[in-house]
């Protein structure tokens, strides 16, 4: 797929998108936390692509792994083939093979008719390939019993047995912990460490967005994952950043006064040359996707798109992962997930818009080289409607 740079709208596009947001104008607006990418001036999201599977299993944490299938770690249900009540487990991990044009999904780890029992409950958002193993972030249970601790496990086999480390990380300050992705089993990494981002915790009462939002980010060596004294915390800022072995130290490199999900992911865009980060904000289970870009894992952060609407007529979603496997260019694939109907494995295809010249230095809808130092790249104030950076779906429907 060849990358495509925005399209001219025509008269009939602007009236509909304009007609969109007057009716949304009494809609809840919050503004962004970040200026405007400087490299990404759009999502097009392609709603007719969208498919579901494996009805009533949440989550879909998502890694590629070295074997050239990617495996996902799924909650309450019973994965592929499964549903909510047959097959169910606490935790399960399926391995999905194929491209994205013809795809299988089989429970490797728990769920229906799996190839090997799970062994252990809980809930992972994130899971990552590292050569021929295969680790996952574990939080204890459903709802906010989460909370309470962050294990690592790990896995020799390709999924066919888990082991938990035994050892916990941030109890009491940070939750969900999930994996920096890296391409195919971490080969396209910066450097010899492996990333986590976590959302610290602000209200322990329910499983909502918590507010005031911010994103902690820890680091331990790729080949020392295993052992709790080898993880730092992020403790400086973007322009300088530093790491800590003490909690206390840490810093957020993330911030969004409208609240964080207790969800996030984080992975690198190799076309980009940037890092994405997609998490809610405002209100959970409501949609309200939010995301950012960055030159580094730490920042400095930009907006990419925020809803103050629900993402795609989705407004019970909560939980967005990018398919490294199944990237092309600027072309991608977004597993999520949600509640009530959209309680299920979720896939819809995509592709990000660059900005042209004429905005930001970028030319023919390819990004040429740009600087992060402050001045280089025109400010922009965050747009504050209620969709400041996604074009609105019956206008880009329009326009075709």
């Amino acid at each position: 797929m060849s990358p495509r740079p925005a399209p001219a709208p025509t008269a009939v596009g602007i009236v509909v998108a304009l007609s969109a947001l007057a009716a949304a104008s009494s809609a809840s607006s919050q503004c962004p936390p970040y200026p405007p990418s400087p490299a990404v001036l759009s999502v097009d999201f392609d709603s007719k692509s969208h498919r579901q599977m494996a009805g009533g299993s949440d989550n879909w944490a998502i890694t590629w792994h070295s074997d050239g299938h990617q495996y996902a770690a799924f909650g309450d249900g019973g994965g592929f083939g499964g549903s909510n009540t047959s097959g169910r487990v606490s935790l399960g991990v399926a391995r999905i093979e194929g491209p994205y044009a013809a795809w299988a999904g089989h429970n490797v780890w728990g769920g229906r008719n799996p190839e090997n029992p799970a062994t252990f409950t809980g809930k992972s958002r994130g899971i990552l390939s590292i050569g021929p193993d295969l680790w996952m972030w574990r939080t204890p249970s459903s709802n906010v019993a989460g909370y309470e601790s962050n294990t690592l496990a790990r896995s020799t086999d390709d999924s066919t047995t888990w082991s938990l480390l035994p050892w916990t990380l941030g109890d009491g300050l940070v939750t969900m912990p999930t994996f920096l992705q890296f391409g195919q089993a971490y080969s396209g990494a910066r450097d010899s460490y492996v990333y986590t981002y976590a959302v610290e915790l602000e209200d322990t009462s329910a499983l909502a967005v918590q507010k005031p939002g911010k994103i902690m980010l820890l680091r331990a060596p790729v080949d020392d994952l295993a052992s709790r004294a080898s993880w730092e915390w992020f403790a400086g800022t973007s322009a300088s950043p530093r790491w800590s072995r003490s909690s206390s130290d840490r810093r957020p490199v993330f911030e969004d006064p409208n609240g964080v999900g207790w969800t996030v992911s984080v992975s690198f865009n190799p076309a980009l040359d940037r890092y994405v980060l997609v998490t809610e904000h405002t209100r959970s289970f409501a949609g309200r996707l939010g995301m950012f870009d960055a030159p580094e894992p730490w920042g400095p952060w930009t907006t990419v798109a925020y809803y103050n609407t629900p993402w795609e007529g989705q407004s019970d979603t909560f939980f967005w992962n990018f398919s490294q496997k199944w990237a092309d260019g600027l072309d991608f694939v977004l597993v999520y997930t949600g509640i009530a109907s959209n309680d299920a494995w979720q896939t819809v295809t995509g592709s990000f818009v660059l900005r042209s010249i004429h905005d930001d230095g970028f030319e023919s809808g390819r990004p040429s080289a740009w600087s992060s130092q402050p001045g280089h790249v025109r400010a922009r104030r965050p747009r504050c409607s209620p969709e400041p950076s996604p074009r609105s779906n019956l206008a880009h429907q329009a326009e075709r």
